[in-house]
């Protein structure tokens, strides 16, 4: 199968990190393709940027339309995830989606170790938005700006651990999700440090996608992800006037 990985930021480190996590979990004869926004922020933090990031993913996916038999929107918070389920014929998923899913299995309560104390709220809200608010223990996040997103593994791995040891000694968390591309593999190098399991939403992304290509379901054709009703559009790229003119 070919799984197309959408970067809804513009940073080509971070693609970097997306693509070799990607691969190192797919499948053999799984293909991997990164794609990485045309516009948009550095990486993404709050309510704002992620609408930005969603146009950006969207723009991604209707430009290579016919070319993936899964999508993967590779950002953390799932920026137009839900969306693209009403115009894709295909599976998809992403960072958060599958972390939570994975991490459900693993355990009764989780925590997730962020990047940025800014991203927080938008975090809760997504876990909220998936029906699992009550099993979240809590999010911690780094306090200090970034030198670089494509090294925070690098410059911060040693506070995301300790970070990590107090969502378990403090909070009760039974598994641990590093949140967000920019972490994507550090959950390896990591592993033996905790001792809870740790999850990547990388990795979750492409193995679950890779499980719900196998089972291959029907195309949506009802109810809320069947695709949005043709009307008069205006302004809009070719390629999202394709995907919007696709039919149930």
């Amino acid at each position: 199968m070919r799984i197309l990985l959408i970067n809804p930021n513009i940073s080509d480190s971070v693609s970097t990190l997306i693509r070799d996590e990607a691969v190192r979990s797919a499948s053999p004869g799984t293909q991997i393709e990164v794609a990485t926004a045309a516009f948009g922020v550095a990486y993404i933090e709050t309510r704002f940027e992620a609408m930005i990031g969603a146009h950006a993913a969207a723009e991604r996916a209707a430009e290579l339309e016919g070319s993936y038999d899964a999508v993967v929107v590779a950002a953390f918070g799932d920026p137009g995830l839900l969306a693209l389920r009403e115009v894709l014929s295909c599976p998809v998923t992403g960072l958060t989606e599958a972390a939570l899913a994975s991490a459900i299995l693993l355990g009764q309560r989780f925590s997730i170790v962020a990047i940025s104390q800014r991203i927080r709220a938008w975090y809760r809200e997504t876990v909220d938005a998936y029906g699992l608010g009550s099993r979240l223990c809590s999010i911690r996040a780094l306090d200090e700006p970034l030198a670089d997103i494509g090294s925070v593994q690098a410059d911060q791995g040693k506070r995301l651990v300790a970070l990590a040891n107090r969502c378990v000694t403090e909070d009760g968390a039974d598994v641990i999700i590093l949140a967000g591309a920019p972490l994507a593999g550090l959950s390896r190098t990591v592993r033996d440090q905790l001792p809870v399991p740790v999850v990547d939403g990388v990795s979750s992304a492409v193995q679950h996608v890779e499980t719900l290509f196998a089972l291959n379901p029907v195309a949506t054709r009802a109810g809320s992800f069947a695709p949005p009703p043709i009307k008069p559009n205006k302004g809009l790229s070719p390629a999202l006037v394709r995907l919007l003119g696709r039919k149930a």
